[in-house]
Parts: C-alpha cells; structure tokens; sequence
C-alpha cells in the first residue's frame, strides 16, 4: 500500500537527507589514487582518526594527562558518530532550545567496578552519592521518567516492550522459564570471579564454558531451549534488532544473552535504570569534547596512515576545498571502524595481523520528525504516550521523544525513530538503504506511525533523515570470541585501534573503554 501512496501525502513536510558524506567513504573503499603531498605542513605528538565517542575518550584522556600537542580529524561537520545530535526550538509557550538524538540515546547506570565511566559521570555532576556498596546513586531528575515504555499491538498501547496483553498459559510458563535461565546465566562467573556477561565486553569471563554460546545462533538457542512462545520470540527479536540491527538466526547466543543479563547487578533484580537526556548521548559528545576545544579537525578525513620510523604519516582531504596535506605524528589513534584499515593504513593489507573483514557492520536510517503537536492514540484511553514507543508488528524499533525528559507532556515535540535494515544480508540492507531517497524513506516513517496514530501525518511539519551506512559492529555467529577482536587490540606499529568495534558490541561503555586504553598505551609509547 506504501508504495502506491501518491507523493502528494508528502506535501507541506519538508526535510532532507542530512549527515555522512557517503561519497568519499566510497572513493576510500574503491582505494582511488590520490596524489600524496611530499611536504610535511604540521608535526603533532599524537594524531586521532575519527571524532566519535573512542576518538574523543582519546582526546580527553591525552589531555588530561599533559598532551596538548593533538588533533581529532573528524570526516563530518560534528563530532560524535552514531552518539551525535541535533536541536531544534519549539515554537510555544516559550520553551528553549530542545536537543534530540542522530542514535545512541541513553546510557544505563555502570556498576562501581566500571571506574573509569563512573569517573565520567563524577566529572558531569551527574552522581549525586553512593550507595551502601559503593554503586553510584545517578540524579533522579536524569534517570528515564515515566510512563518509561509502551508497545502497540493490533491498535492499542499497552504498558512495556514484552506484550502481556491476550497471553496465554503456556506463554506465561515459557517467559518464566526464560527468566530464569537468564537468572542463571547472572549468577554464574568463572574460578577468576568474572561474570559471564559484563560491560565493558572485557571485563567478562572468556573461559570456554561461556564463549561456546557464541558457535551457535541465539534462535538455535532459543530452540534447543524448547522456547516457541510467538511473544516471546518476538521480544528477543526485538532486543538482537535494537542493540545490534541483527535478526536472531544471524545474532552469536552470547550476544543474545548478553543483552539480557550484561546489565543486572544480580539475579533476581532489575536491569540498572537508563541515563536520558533529551539530546540522547549527544550530551555525553559535548561534554568529552570540551576537554579537546580547538584540536578537532572537522570536515577532515584521512585517506592514508602511513606508519614509519619516526611514527606515523597522515594524508588528510579538506572535504570542502578538497585539498590535500601532509602530518606528522609521533603516535596515532586510529577510532574509525575497524574495517577500514586495510583501505586507509599502508602495509597493513600486505601484513595484516588481523581480519579486519570480519568486522562486519549493519545499515540503519534514524528519522527526526518535528510535530506541531502531539500525535493521538487511535484509543484516547490506551497507555500515554512515553520516552521509548515501539510497535509490535512493525520492522521498526518505533521512537522516542525528545521532550519527555524535559516533562514537557503537551504540544510540539521531536520524535527520533529508528529503522534498522536488518537483512540475512547484511551488504543488502546497505544497499536498499543507499538506494532510497528522502521521499521513499520519509513515506516509510509516516505510514509506519500512521498506523498508531491517526493525525501524524497532518501534525509533522519536517522530517530530517540521517542515512547510517555503517551504523554498527553486528556480533554475529562466530565473531564474538572467534579471536579477531582480541588480535585488533594490539598497535599495528604506531597505530593504536580505539573503537567499539574491538568489543564486538557498539555501546558507549565499550567506546569508552577502547578510548582510554588506547590513550594509555600510546602515552606509554610517547614517554618511553
């Protein structure tokens, strides 16, 4: 019915394509030649490739360690990657300025042993206290508000993302029998005390008892579990696709696990409650950012890292004069994707000590839609609308709203939704998406929500469209412990990996983590 829909159901919507310049990436991949400057314009002590969340924890780490001599080249006009934002001003009542999410848009609250981010959260006044263990109490006001989520199932919203709602017996014995799997898998941890599943991804135990799950799918899992519960099935399908753009036959059943029981303190308990800000973890960019004010390069990308005796070469294009110059750096942090290093490091193809291929990453499209005012529920009576917003029979992830962190329960608002192209392909899903324009796409987000709310289409006044190629490392069958990742954690000369890639799973926690043991190691390089 879509795509018989006339372009006219478009009209008074504006909006565009925003964001990753696609072309250039391209002409990296097709490994155009370009003609390398022979005259070094600028020395620097330490060079950062990519400005996401790895590259700045980079930056912020050099900096407070006493290295100012640096610079973040960023490919983008912003900071960020996938944790980057936007804002925008609500036109009523006087509101401010309203951030909102291109992706990553909360941050779950990190157990005391995760220092480092704890540390972070200190530094942000985010922490208010501790705990009687020790774990960080996080402000109220920045913890997720209710109504927190809701799922809308054969034309009403009911209260959750699991639907209770028509279950059956035996769908109400299989979750049981779920929950307590997963309980089991929480409480269990190795001779050395480390959990099966933890975040950072290095934190847990690799002991062969655990990493055997991730030889086989989290659907065989689910199968040889005797798990068929339709509703059930559908939850897990949901959770591979929310964190990982996978469907479950592709998702490794570690990484399915994981998702269920990295974030439990202990069996029996809740999962640690969500950071939000309205802005998502754009909040988080700016505030790692400002420990690197003027050293990000921005429209700046690398197309060659050249390692040599006296450290590491760097070829960067000015995307705007399309220039080419030539940097020296004694050290570098290479925080793009790890698939591009064969493409970008020279000798790195000839000598490769890693696969770099099997970081296989998926596409998604986030849409941003501005509404004059808040959609309607079909039923006025059904569950109000809440931060995150899904929709059961949907290949969506449906969306959150900006302003719900802000209390803000009426008139205009921004909605973020995210649409994973989880394909059995994963270079399929790349493609459908590069070959949609903003007219297609933005169709599939209107005809999507329209079908939970029957006045959306007369309430958006703009949708934006951000196009992620490359959105995420896609922890599929195999690759978690399949021993590439643990190989790209060591320096390819003057080369230091920092990326969430490394951990096989695309959260901040592991960005974060990979930003500072890289900084760590390539300060111990500077220093002898």
């Amino acid at each position: 019915m879509a795509a018989c829909r006339s372009v006219r159901d478009l009209e008074g919507i504006e909006g565009e394509i925003v964001g990753a310049n696609n072309n250039i990436g391209h002409q990296l991949r097709d490994r155009r030649d370009w003609v390398v400057p022979e005259t070094i314009s600028e020395t620097l002590d330490a060079a950062i490739i990519g400005g996401g969340v790895a590259g700045l924890t980079a930056g912020r780490h050099l900096a407070k360690n006493g290295v100012s001599n640096y610079r973040i080249f960023e490919l983008e006009p912003r900071l960020g990657g996938t944790s980057a934002s936007g804002e925008t001003t609500l036109k009523t009542n006087g509101n401010p300025k309203v951030g909102y999410p291109w992706g990553a848009h909360y941050l779950p609250v990190p157990f005391k042993e995760n220092e480092d981010l704890v540390a972070l959260l200190d530094e942000m006044s985010v922490i208010e206290s501790r705990d009687a263990e020790g774990n960080p109490v996080v402000l109220e006001e920045l913890l997720v508000r209710d109504p927190e989520e809701r799922v809308f199932y054969k034309g009403r919203w009911y209260e959750g993302l699991y639907l209770h709602a028509g279950e059956t017996t035996e769908d109400v014995a299989q979750l049981k029998r779920f929950e307590a799997l997963l309980a089991d898998w929480i409480g269990k941890k190795d001779s050395k005390g480390r959990r099966a599943f933890s975040v950072p991804v290095e934190n847990a135990s690799d002991d062969a008892e655990f990493t055997a799950l991730d030889k086989i799918s989290f659907s065989d899992w689910l199968r040889s579990n005797g798990f068929t519960s339709e509703r059930l099935l559908k939850y897990c399908d949901y959770a591979c696709r929310d964190d990982y753009g996978l469907l479950p036959e592709q998702t490794s059943a570690w990484a399915g696990l994981f998702y269920f029981c990295s974030r439990v303190p202990v069996a029996g308990e809740e999962s640690e409650p969500f950071i939000a800000f309205p802005e998502g973890n754009g909040r988080f960019v700016k505030h790692l950012a400002s420990a690197s004010r003027d050293k990000a390069a921005l429209n700046q990308v690398v197309i060659q890292a050249i390692p040599n005796d006296d450290g590491v070469d760097l070829v960067c294009l000015d995307i705007k004069t399309m220039g080419l110059k030539r940097i020296r750096a004694k050290q570098a942090v290479f925080s793009a994707p790890v698939f591009l290093a064969p493409y970008i490091i020279r000798g790195f193809r000839e000598n490769a000590p890693f696969n770099a291929n099997a970081f296989e990453h998926n596409a998604w499209f986030v849409a941003n839609l501005f509404l004059k005012d808040r959609p309607k529920n079909r039923f006025p009576k059904d569950f109000p609308l809440s931060w995150d917003n899904v929709l059961y029979e949907s290949k969506s992830l449906g969306y959150v709203a900006a302003t719900h962190q802000l209390g803000i329960d009426y008139g205009p608002t921004v909605l973020t939704y995210y649409y994973p192209m989880a394909e059995k392909n994963l270079r399929m899903g790349l493609t459908k998406l590069l070959a949609l324009d903003w007219k297609e796409l933005a169709d599939i987000v209107v005809s999507d929500l329209e079908t939970a709310h029957i006045d959306i289409r007369s309430q958006i006044s703009r949708i934006d469209i951000m196009r992620w190629g490359h959105a995420m490392i896609s922890p599929r069958t195999g690759f978690m412990w399949g021993g590439d990742r643990e190989k790209a954690t060591a320096p390819f000369r003057n080369i230091h990996f920092a990326h969430s890639d490394l951990s096989g799973i695309a959260l901040f926690e592991n960005a974060f983590f990979h930003g500072n043991r890289a900084a760590k190691a390539l300060l111990e390089r500077l220093r002898g």
